[in-house]
């Protein structure tokens, strides 16, 4: 009897999952599954405690789940990717088994993990990888001169081009095995600091993440592109979470998509949320083009030349939201609080570290994985070198988000500003996006900082740093 291993690692599910789907292909063989906690690893990558805690409530209930299907999965621990070769090659070796199934993962440690363990097994164990976590394979959207595009548009006109060719399936759960239901493993408990999410922001469990995916589209995606960019609506998905660590797949969001809005690939209705989910696939694919970005690198060679301030007092003072910009500072603590912060505000926020601060994007991009429970490589990668005119398809370096303007356009009566800056509910209407001001003309002193920095003034030094590097650059050249 063939025995086939899952290796499970961010597509923590059961429904729409190829390898799990290809393991349990063959009727007569047995499948086993194993996760591998790799808390060193983690620690390298500064993974936030709410991710570990979510991973880790999502791993005791695909043990159930699995379960149920007469699959036993371990949960095993490693110190660190380069551990990881040695833990399955000797759990193959204890169990016999003849093949291992494992969806890709795409960036560089964990590309290399990947090729360790395939090393290690040699022609003992035959590996199977998918490309499960995207609609489409890297490597498969190309310019006419098979390179990767480097801009966002006409990368999202080849993907829309190519979906509506073919859309990707997406598969049931598997049938139960033969042999019946099995008692589920112990739960193993990672080490690794952990912090509950909270359940109304990121209810736990594949079908919570399926239910909240079909309430989205069904009621919500119609007016995604009025409601978005507004922190006090309820207008986003709030499905990233469950996308990062594989709880839901693309292929589901797509799917639920297109069965309330069937013309979202025409441009309809439902089509600027679709859009998203091809940003997302941008930012994948592009790690496996250039591994770089993987290593903290810019993606525009000449902006590595920016002369960055080195000044923790003001790092510190927008890490914990006390820059005196009301919504960077509501921002800021919305994501400290709950691990999660409005996509709008990221940029904002992002801008305003480096452009206002001037202060190295990879300070902020550090920051972020380190809180949030939806932190992905590539997604924050991606969003941080937009923000600081780093990356590719980066908004002009010269592009510089004024904070109190963005302020009234998005938050104009400040609800989002004062239900995370509540020192700031005594300011009414409009005036809390320059609070010091209405305490100055009304006699008030408020529990509040003013700006740490005048944003006219950060502008001009922003350009001027940007500018400089660029002049350094063609001097090089």
């Amino acid at each position: 009897m063939p025995i086939h291993l899952v290796w499970f690692r961010n597509d923590l599910r059961i429904h729409d999952n190829l390898a799990l789907a290809a393991a349990c292909r063959n009727s007569k063989a047995r499948v086993l599954a194993l996760f591998i906690a790799t808390p060193g690893q983690w620690r390298l990558h500064n993974m936030a405690p709410r991710q570990a805690w979510f991973i880790q409530q999502h791993v005791d209930m695909l043990q159930a789940s699995l379960a149920a299907k007469g699959i036993p999965l371990r949960v095993l621990a490693a110190h660190d990717f380069a551990a990881c070769a040695g833990v399955i090659k000797t759990y193959c070796a204890d169990n016999d088994v003849d093949a291992l199934f494992y969806n890709y993962q795409y960036e560089l440690n964990e590309r290399r993990r990947d090729a360790a363990v395939e090393k290690a097994l040699g022609d003992k164990v035959l590996c199977q990888g998918f490309d499960d976590s995207v609609l489409l394979a890297p490597g498969s959207i190309t310019t006419g001169n098979h390179a990767m595009y480097k801009v966002f548009t006409p990368f999202s006109k080849a993907f829309l081009h190519r979906l509506r060719e073919e859309t990707p399936m997406r598969l049931p759960a598997p049938q139960a095995r033969e042999s019946g239901a099995v008692k589920a493993p112990a739960h193993c408990r990672f080490d690794y600091p952990q912090q509950e999410v909270d359940a109304q922001l990121f209810p736990v469990g594949e079908m919570a993440a399926l239910y909240r995916l079909r309430q989205f589209c069904r009621h919500a995606a119609k007016d995604y592109l009025a409601q978005r960019d507004f922190p006090a609506l309820n207008g986003t998905s709030l499905l990233s979470a469950y996308l990062t660590v594989g709880v839901l797949s693309p292929r589901q969001c797509l799917h639920g998509l297109l069965a309330e809005h069937p013309g979202a690939l025409e441009g309809d209705s439902g089509a600027v949320w679709l859009n998203q989910l091809i940003w997302r696939e941008f930012y994948r694919h592009l790690l496996t083009y250039n591994p770089a970005l993987c290593c903290h690198r810019s993606f525009i060679d000449w902006t590595e030349k920016v002369k960055w301030r080195n000044n923790a007092k003001a790092l510190r003072a927008w890490q914990e939201g006390y820059t005196g910009y009301p919504i960077i500072d509501a921002a800021m603590r919305q994501l400290n609080a709950t691990g999660w912060m409005h996509n709008r505000l990221r940029m904002v926020a992002a801008s305003f570290l480096v452009k206002d601060l001037l202060i190295d994007w990879r300070e902020g991009e550090r920051y972020f994985i380190s809180r949030l429970v939806d932190g992905d490589l590539a997604a924050n990668n991606g969003g941080w070198q937009w923000s600081a005119s780093t990356g590719t398809d980066a908004s002009p370096w010269f592009r510089i988000f004024n904070p109190t303007t963005q302020g009234l356009r998005f938050d104009a009566q400040g609800d989002f500003i004062r239900y995370w800056v509540p020192e700031l509910n005594v300011v009414p209407g409009k005036a809390v996006h320059e609070p010091w001001r209405w305490a100055e003309k009304n006699g008030y002193r408020l529990d509040y900082p003013r700006p740490i920095v005048e944003h006219k003034q950060a502008r001009a030094a922003a350009l001027a740093a940007y500018q400089a590097a660029r002049k350094n650059k063609e001097k090089a050249v």
